[in-house]
């Protein structure tokens, strides 16, 4: 004992302490008694611990002028019928997208109601994500586990999180059901402990993979095991999701009730009958980035959920353009898919998003403010939530007040919906989808660029939830 207690002093003596530097930086007795001097116990500041101690701090903080002068008008809107929750899970992007679909198919085909299942193209997501990665993992075989991308690849194998080109490659290849034919399951509605496993097993699958490229094998031996490998991850997801349908049968009634006709189909027909839109061709995403030039093209390196589909491509806009072709659509009865970053200054209980909700510097005497570019260079912002854009209030002269959106978390504050004000919007909106019909001849033409390719890592990539 007394050998080991002796060799462990020698190493104290050895080696500092970890991070320790002669350089300065580190915080010195006289500056922590300064701070301690500045803050001072006050009465005020004992009142505001105590409250704090008591009460949440966005209680504490809420403007009670918004709560008072708040209302919910909105002069255009397009019609929808039916709030879809995604419960415990990342799929708002799913949800989001089958909402813009369906919508439409209900308008089209004068339909009472109509809910597509999100958990049949949730189980085609996970699987193609998981083919996505063992092909990526087999493409970077010769590469260090140190090196980016494979680190990027290795981190999140798989996520229940997404956005609009996981919409568009998944619909088009596999089609739709109604939420009828293959229905939620305590998995696809809570997808953590689902999510965890196939994790765990796609990171051990991925290092065969590597190993055996390493070691020469030939690529059809190595084909053949990720087939096995994808078996594996078929079966979970059977298991937890339910196994997809190939052909159902559905009745289909109009909005009066009366039963139309009763027909065979298969997802993909069913797509091609009741929904039918071209999403790789006939729509532009958009993005407010103003860390970059505006009127560009930009490409997400293997930000895509299908091997084989596209990676997330965008025309970076200022806010105004976004604006306009948001209200083009929506006066044309079209709803959006759009994103934003939904956490920010949202009053859950109004249903009300706005960045004078809340004054957490009156509050805290803390200056927290930061203009958008600098609040996405330093990750303090960024795309986490898609919804559906449905409707704007406008004023006289015709300029956005604020904007609906159809929300995916169930019933609540506006049947549902949520309300951002036009100054909201401008902070805290990223990436809105319109279709190329109603997007200006400047925007449609920075489409004929070649797109400026960002990594896979890069700030802006974030998978809504």
């Amino acid at each position: 004992m007394k050998k080991i207690l002796t060799f462990a002093l020698a190493a104290v003596a050895m080696f500092p302490a970890f991070g320790a530097s002669d350089s300065k930086g580190g915080i010195t007795a006289d500056e922590l008694a300064r701070m301690r001097a500045s803050y001072g116990q006050t009465p005020a500041n004992r009142a505001i611990h105590n409250a704090l101690n008591a009460a949440d701090l966005d209680k504490l903080a809420a403007n009670a002028g918004v709560k008072n002068h708040f209302d919910s008008r909105i002069s255009n809107r397009v019609k929808s019928k039916g709030i879809t929750n995604q419960k415990g899970s990342g799929r708002c992007w799913c949800f989001t997208g089958l909402n813009v679909l369906r919508a439409q198919a209900m308008q089209k085909h004068d339909l009472a109601k109509l809910e597509l299942s999100q958990n049949y193209n949730f189980f085609y997501d996970q699987l193609e994500k998981a083919n996505l990665f063992l092909q990526g993992v087999i493409d970077t075989a010769e590469k260090s586990m140190e090196d980016d991308f494979v680190m990027f690849l290795f981190k999140s194998p798989v996520s229940d999180g997404g956005q609009f080109t996981g919409i568009s490659d998944n619909l088009m290849k596999y089609g739709v059901v109604p939420i009828e034919v293959m229905g939620e399951t305590l998995s696809s509605s809570s997808t953590g402990k689902m999510s965890r496993t196939l994790k765990t097993m796609l990171r051990r699958d991925g290092l065969e993979l590597r190993k055996m490229k390493q070691e020469g094998k030939s690529a059809k031996e190595i084909d053949a095991r990720k087939q096995q490998m994808l078996d594996g991850v078929y079966r979970l997801l059977a298991l937890t999701l339910g196994e997809p349908p190939t052909e159902f049968t559905w009745t289909r009634t109009d909005s009066k009730g009366k039963v139309v006709d009763t027909r065979t189909y298969t997802p993909q027909s069913f797509y091609k009958e009741y929904i039918g839109n071209d999403l790789k061709n006939d729509y532009v995403m958009t993005m407010n980035d103003p860390t970059r030039e505006y009127f560009k093209l930009y490409e997400i390196d293997y930000d895509r959920a299908n091997y084989d589909g596209k990676n997330w491509t965008y025309v970076n806009l200022p806010m105004d353009v976004i604006k306009e072709m948001a209200i083009a659509s929506i006066k044309d009865s079209t709803m959006m898919y759009f994103s934003c970053d939904v956490g920010k200054y949202l009053n859950r209980e109004l249903g009300y998003g706005d960045p004078d909700n809340y004054d957490y510097e009156a509050l805290l005497g803390v200056e927290l403010n930061m203009p958008k570019a600098d609040r996405i260079r330093s990750y303090e912002s960024a795309s986490t939530h898609a919804m559906t854009l449905v409707g704007v209030d406008l004023d006289e002269q015709g300029k956005p007040r604020q904007w609906l959106v159809e929300n995916s978390w169930g019933p609540g504050a506006n049947d549902g919906h949520l309300i951002m004000s036009d100054p909201w919007m401008d902070e805290y909106l990223f990436r809105l989808v319109v279709e190329k019909k109603y997007a200006p001849k400047e925007v449609l033409d920075v489409l004929k660029q070649k797109p400026t390719t960002l990594p896979a890592w890069d700030y802006m990539f974030q998978e809504e939830q």
